[in-house]
């Protein structure tokens, strides 16, 4: 990592304009190194750079606190912790949590990819949270391995283990994202239908890739992409949002959980 990168970094980021959440500002507990347990097809940051599930601390907490007081007095409507990949694997997570909470008394959120939410430590961590938002986007292991490329000692089944574990512990909001790349079969569709049944979370938010897929990793990425990044740059196909809100509706229709989906005309 060079002195460059370093010096360039700043673990706090936007306002982002999410359709999910409103007007967002980004913390990111990574680093100028996009670090994560998955290399998802779809990942907004490019290919990972740096592939673990071990915990490590990354950015220090009273950086995040110093470089967080530049955006006084915080007019977004949530603060969200993601960034450069795998939020959960910064092992400060809890010191963030709670020292964001306490400055800027704004409702935060966490976007993770729930590989390791079996951890105890994790899991009482993001009790501090008031939102947890977990990507699901497979209901089978030849998906989860086209889809999210994880680690080869992650497998479906703990996943979803450990995801309904902590269903049953956290106090917050869990909403569950799930990005299609291609249109699921009616199998898949009645499968992920009774596995969010089982798990009942509060919110359920499909999605599909609008943005491109650098190439190569670029810190701008975290946030809203421009049409035509100033970057090398994949433009995947996203399904079509007809499709998209067909199977919102289905879900909604099948259970007692509110479904989000992006607009139809974004």
């Amino acid at each position: 990592m060079s002195q460059l990168t370093l010096h360039s970094f700043t673990s706090v980021y936007g306002p982002v304009q999410s359709w999910r959440f409103g007007r967002s500002l980004g913390i990111d507990p990574i680093g100028p190194v996009s670090i994560c347990s998955f290399n998802c097809a779809y990942c907004q940051l490019g290919e990972i750079e740096y592939r673990t599930n071990d915990r490590q601390l990354l950015i220090p907490t009273d950086q995040i606190q110093r470089e967080l007081q530049a955006f006084d007095p915080w007019d977004v409507d949530v603060i969200t912790l993601s960034g450069s990949g795998e939020p959960t694997l910064a092992l400060n997570l809890g010191e963030i949590l709670t020292m964001v909470k306490a400055m800027t008394a704004k409702p935060v959120v966490v976007l993770t990819n729930g590989t390791l939410l079996a951890n105890p430590f994790v899991q009482q961590e993001l009790a501090i949270a008031d939102f947890v938002s977990v990507k699901f986007d497979a209901i089978s292991t030849n998906q989860l391995n086209r889809v999210n490329r994880p680690l080869p000692k992650i497998d479906l089944v703990n996943l979803w283990a450990s995801l309904l574990q902590f269903r049953q512990k956290y106090p917050g909001r869990l909403g569950i994202q799930t990005m299609m790349l291609t249109p699921w079969t009616e199998i898949e569709q009645a499968e992920y239908i009774t596995l969010m049944a089982e798990l009942q979370p509060d919110e359920i938010q499909l999605n599909t890739p609008t943005r491109p897929k650098p190439l190569q990793h670029h810190l701008d990425a975290r946030g809203n992409h421009t049409a035509t990044p100033d970057y090398p740059v994949q433009f995947l196909k996203p399904v079509q949002p007809e499709v998209l809100q067909m199977f919102a509706d289905r879900v909604e229709s099948s259970l007692t959980i509110p479904v989000s989906s992006p607009p139809l005309d974004r």
